[in-house]
């Protein structure tokens, strides 16, 4: 997929405000300092298009990013950050795990996890949710260019290790680098697919 054109369309702090749920829209999600920004712009070709910050916890609204007039990209506020009071994180959560659930036109998550981290609770138990729940996810591991490729790989096989005791079978996943754009042209190709499969999905409930 060739991105033509990403341009910011709204922030909203529900999912029922959101644009309307006519186009596949895809959503990112990660803890905080994972590098979703920085994916995210390398993804879309652009330099600032989301936000980048040294601060955690920049992200507080569910934001919509228009690709190609085609699609949404949509950013989400990080999970698991400490530095704010348990009601503001009560809130976040909530907005979040509605927009997941009740968001008709998410085709996929991708559920970011810095690859250089050894598996933490709080990454596993929010990917176990997504199976229970039954909701389509991707892991993207990011960061690879921080380590080697046997350090990455290895890694790797630790956290789906950690995982196998939930999922029968393992969610699919990335592995990527904002630095060097590893695995940002897989990523495009899966979101391709995706796309012609709601479209697929449009034409068959008659739009």
């Amino acid at each position: 997929m060739i991105i033509q054109s990403a341009e910011f369309v709204a922030s909203n702090p529900a999912y029922h405000t959101c644009p309307p749920t006519d186009k596949a829209e895809y959503a990112f999600i990660g803890r905080s300092n994972v590098g979703k920004s920085s994916l995210i712009n390398a993804l879309l070709n652009r330099r600032n298009l989301a936000r980048t910050s040294g601060v955690p916890g920049k992200t507080r609204l569910i934001n919509h990013f228009m690709v190609n007039n085609a699609w949404y990209l949509v950013d989400l506020p990080g999970y698991g950050y400490a530095r704010i009071s348990k009601k503001e994180r009560e809130k976040w959560e909530e907005m979040i795990r509605h927009y997941l659930l009740k968001r008709s036109n998410l085709m996929c998550t991708f559920v970011l996890i810095d690859v250089r981290i050894e598996p933490k609770p709080i990454d596993l138990e929010f990917i176990n949710w997504f199976g229970e729940k039954q909701l389509p996810l991707k892991i993207v591991f990011t960061k690879a260019d921080k380590l080697t490729r046997v350090a990455t790989e290895r890694n790797v096989a630790q956290f789906k290790r950690a995982l196998s005791d939930m999922w029968d079978e393992l969610p699919g996943y990335f592995i990527t680098s904002a630095e060097t754009g590893e695995g940002c042209e897989e990523l495009l190709k899966f979101i391709s697919a995706e796309n012609e499969l709601y479209t697929q999905w449009e034409t068959d409930r008659g739009k």
